[in-house]
């Protein structure tokens, strides 16, 4: 019987070295040593006949036993890193760069003047303690005119040609509206700057559009004046457009008293640039505001001017024209 199993463990030891060899890939080299060294293996099946053996002959079939078991696994050990190392090849091939191939040419993308605008703005009055705050497109008539101390018979609605939508609302005329609906959540003190597109009514020319965009800041707090409005605007502008003249002309607007026109002076004459001015108190009790404790200020300005005026553009609708030959300059 010492001769039958000693002629099996090696003819098992042969045809295991055989199959390890010609495995391919590890999922197979995997069940191949399952199959011979696995608890419920070949080599296992046979080693369990040994119970049968007398004591003297136990320690030869062992060690036979033991010698099969340590050349398999020095097969499957081998096997495993000569796959492994083809696979890392392989995978190393695939993903091989040639440098001396062209490069593909992808144009490189431009910021938009008017979005360069918004974001130097933005960036400027960020850095003096703004928050910035989104609102709707489209408009209920009290938020962009009621609240804004604007009731329908008000003669200053005349100054802004509206689009009015069949359910009675509105495309906004101006971003104020936000400043309403941010009121409405948050108490005082407030710094905030509102961003966004605009809809009026005109017609389009080399200066004037539909649909153009407004930056529109505001200030609660206790104390506040004319003055403070005057210092803001002062360095928000220099900041902008560098240390020039700016004047302060008085105007009108039904959300802001006193209100004026800003200017600038910009090559020899005076270009106008914002509108500003105290909020009016109807305003600040149209949102629970106590006007006997806080006062504020509110400034505004369009875009497309400043672009215009920075970039020294000479037609408004070319900002809206996607001519890559005008683009590409900025």
């Amino acid at each position: 019987m010492t001769n039958n199993l000693e002629a099996q463990l090696l003819a098992l030891q042969q045809e295991g070295e055989k199959a390890i060899a010609a495995a391919d890939t590890l999922e197979r080299l995997e069940e191949l040593r399952v199959s011979y060294l696995g608890k419920k293996g070949q080599l296992g099946a046979l080693l369990r006949s040994m119970g049968q053996m007398s004591a003297e002959e136990r320690p030869k079939i062992g060690a036979i036993a033991n010698t099969v078991k340590e050349s398999l696994q020095t097969s499957l050990d081998q096997q495993r890193t000569a796959l492994e190392t083809a696979q890392i090849r392989l995978q190393l091939e695939a993903e091989t760069l040639d440098v001396t191939m062209p490069g593909i040419y992808r144009p490189q993308g431009r910021i938009h003047p008017l979005n360069g605008i918004i974001d130097q703005a933005l960036d400027i009055l960020v850095g003096m303690g703004y928050t910035v705050a989104q609102g709707p497109e489209m408009e209920t008539d009290y938020y962009n005119f009621e609240a804004l101390n604007t009731p329908p018979d008000h003669p200053a609605r005349d100054m802004q040609d509206t689009f009015y939508l069949p359910d009675g609302n509105l495309l906004r005329t101006h971003t104020s509206s936000v400043q309403i609906r941010y009121m409405e959540v948050e108490e005082p003190s407030i710094r905030v700057v509102a961003p966004g597109r605009v809809y009026r009514r005109d017609n389009v020319d080399a200066t004037h559009s539909a649909v153009f965009h407004q930056i529109e800041l505001l200030a609660i707090d206790e104390g506040l004046t004319f003055t403070d409005l005057k210092g803001t605007i002062k360095v928000f502008l220099q900041s902008m457009f560098g240390d020039l003249p700016i004047r302060f002309r008085a105007s009108y607007f039904p959300f802001t008293e006193p209100s004026a026109e800003v200017d600038l002076e910009w090559n020899g004459r005076w270009l106008e640039v914002m509108g500003c001015g105290m909020v009016d108190p109807n305003v600040l009790k149209a949102v629970g505001y106590d006007p006997e404790v806080y006062t504020g200020f509110a400034a505004g300005f369009g875009v497309e001017r400043f672009a215009m005026v920075l970039h020294q553009i000479d037609d408004i609708r070319r900002l809206y024209a996607s001519d890559l030959r005008f683009l590409q300059q900025f």
